[in-house]
């Protein structure tokens, strides 16, 4: 009896141990069981917190979508408010838009979905080309199929083009030439890789009204003006220095077997009250220089940061100097456009006293009762000592040389740009030999680090607006 009870009681005590491990063993699992509950509840809730805050930021990004596109159309205000957001796909955002003022908006969206949020940040810029964007621009209004912009030149002689080139016939590229920027045509391109079947717009010279929008009507001051002679050469009719309008001499007596074959008053952009220099050597370190009204020590008031509006034709050609220079050292610079209805015509080379702080603005308009206006030509008639122009060309018709191929007149620069409406027909070849064009595009207008009063914008709505920079916003 002893040894059943015995053997009895040690099956027993083995029964309560594996009852005990089995309780121990199913604490831990429902221990585990509870931690992995958790952790997937936990799981559960990121994910949902994470798919709620991305849902915020595609919200934040439809309203920046939303914000472009009512831009485009001519809605520059804001959309919604954070106390009255836009609703959309079970979410809320709103967008604030602001004008740097600097042709770039800044777009802030901020979105919510549920219990996520998203704030986005663009800056962006209206595609829409504008007037002074391209170095050589030919709208080809008249829609000439056959019109070619030729560039060439052989070794040294080759024309070099420093920024993008756009055509509105087809371009033709040979020889030396170099083309440091993108070619665009609507027709073909020739001799160089470019884009074709391009459409850009015209500027749109007739909704600026200029007649009006001027700060000086220079014909109607003109009206007060004298008859007298005056270092620049010959006799002419001139204004007193405090006006605006003195830095032009009409119909000078010297210069009037050119004046003579033009149909309009001539006006010569030369400044009576300051000493006439040859500048010799053609590179602007003697150049006669041309002073504003009402800036630093000059009488009047000031004629910088102005529109000069000029119904007649524009001269830039003495008998006496070889080259001006518009000479205003103090801030900002030289800001000034000539507006012209009539012709322009660069003879003698122009210069900026400070590269970077200097800007002038020539734009020729075409004038309905005269078949030769709205053109700029470009060379010297007599003796073909144009070699630089710094500053900003706009013809609503045609640019045309005038004794390019002289030898003076064998390499002409353009720090600036080229635009015309219509067409380039520049002729620089003659006889064998070839002029050589070299335009420097300025980009100062386009980044904004300059800005000249009255220009013109392109023709027609934007058609877009390029994301220059984009970032998410820290959640407040």
């Amino acid at each position: 009896m002893a040894v059943i009870w015995k053997r009895n009681a040690g099956r027993t005590g083995e029964r309560g141990s594996a009852m005990l491990t089995a309780v121990v063993a199913l604490s831990v699992l429902m221990g585990l069981s509870g931690a992995i509950m958790a952790l997937i509840l936990s799981g559960k809730r990121e994910t949902r917190s994470s798919e709620e805050g991305l849902k915020a930021m595609y919200l934040a990004e439809s309203g920046i979508s939303n914000a472009i596109s009512n831009m485009v159309a001519g809605d520059m205000s804001d959309i919604g408010t954070a106390a009255n957001p836009r609703t959309f796909s079970s979410g809320t955002y709103w967008v604030d838009v602001e004008d740097n003022l600097n042709d770039t908006y800044t777009l802030t969206a901020r979105a919510s979905y549920d219990s996520g949020r998203g704030a986005i940040e663009a800056i962006v810029r209206p595609q829409v080309a504008k007037l002074f964007q391209t170095a050589i621009f030919a709208g080809n209004s008249s829609g000439d199929p056959a019109y070619v912009m030729p560039f060439g030149g052989k070794g040294s002689s080759g024309d070099v083009i420093n920024g993008d080139i756009y055509s509105g016939g087809n371009i033709e590229v040979k020889d030396n030439a170099q083309m440091n920027g993108t070619l665009r045509a609507l027709g073909t391109i020739t001799g160089a890789a470019g884009q074709t079947g391009i459409l850009q717009p015209q500027p749109d010279i007739a909704g600026m009204s200029y007649a009006t929008n001027n700060d000086f009507d220079v014909a109607a001051m003109f009206a007060a003006a004298t008859y007298q002679s005056s270092p620049p050469g010959g006799s002419a009719w001139e204004m007193p220095e405090s006006s605006p309008a003195h830095i032009f001499r009409m119909d000078p007596s010297d210069r009037a077997v050119y004046t003579n074959t033009t149909a309009k008053h001539d006006y010569f952009l030369e400044d009576p009250y300051e000493n006439v220099n040859l500048d010799k050597n053609l590179n602007g370190s003697n150049a006669t220089q041309i002073t504003l009204s009402g800036v630093g020590s000059k009488p009047g008031v000031s004629g910088n940061e102005a529109v000069y509006y000029i119904d007649g034709n524009l001269w830039i050609h003495n008998l006496n100097t070889h080259s001006f220079k518009f000479y205003l050292p103090q801030n900002p610079g030289f800001h000034v456009t000539f507006v012209v209805k009539g012709n322009i015509y660069l003879a003698d080379n122009l210069f900026y006293l400070n590269q970077d702080k200097d800007g002038v603005a020539f734009i020729a308009m075409n004038d309905p009762a005269e078949p030769d206006s709205g053109n700029v030509y470009l060379g010297d008639p007599s003796d073909g000592t144009l070699k630089r122009i710094d500053g900003f060309l706009y013809a609503e018709n045609d640019f045309y040389d005038n004794n390019l191929s002289q030898t003076g007149s064998r390499d002409v620069t353009l720090n600036g740009n080229m635009t015309a409406g219509d067409q380039v027909l520049i002729d620089r070849d003659f006889q064998g030999m070839h002029s050589k064009l070299t335009v420097n595009h300025d980009d100062r207008l386009i980044a904004g680090t300059l800005n000249l009063p009255g220009l013109p914008s392109q023709g027609g709505k934007n058609t877009g607006y390029t994301v220059v920079s984009w970032r998410r916003l820290p959640i407040n």
